[in-house]
């Protein structure tokens, strides 16, 4: 076991619930109809076509410094999701909308686990839902409740 003492640990768990949000309380949120942020997709063109969040801006991450401070008001905070978590795309875009002033999470788990806990995504023949993956979220109800 490493020597990191609770203050250590403290720091460090409080730093990772700052900069991120899972995707049962970004679904609240966003159900909510006030989450308080804009939900940026980082992926492709394509990948957005394919599937995405509805209620998300399309923001590829490359795109992000040249284009965000026309979209969205440096005041507002933005949650980043990408793939899934396997992928950076979301870390990295997130760093590219702090590095522009912007506060911001990452919703972990990406469009991955959105579409694993079984909430809606658009896709090129309208909104779609699967059951939730039983290995990866409750079998009843759609949140963990943690």
């Amino acid at each position: 076991m490493s020597n990191f003492g609770s203050d250590q640990a403290i720091a460090w768990f409080s730093a990772r619930l700052a900069m991120q949000i899972d995707v049962s309380d970004t679904h609240a949120a966003l159900e909510s109809g006030a989450p308080g942020f804009v939900l940026i997709d980082s992926r492709s063109e394509e990948s957005w076509e394919q599937a995405h969040i509805p209620g998300a801006l399309h923001l590829p991450r490359r795109l992000i410094v040249e284009r965000a401070p026309g979209m969205i008001d440096r005041d507002t905070p933005i949650v980043t999701y990408c793939w899934g978590p396997g992928c950076d795309g979301a870390t990295r875009a997130a760093l590219a909308f702090a590095q522009l002033g912007y506060r911001v999470q990452e919703m972990i788990g990406g469009i991955e686990y959105w579409i694993r806990e079984g909430f809606a995504v658009q896709t090129p023949a309208g909104p779609t839902t699967r059951e939730p993956d039983p290995l990866t979220a409750p079998a009843k109800g759609a949140t963990c409740a943690c």
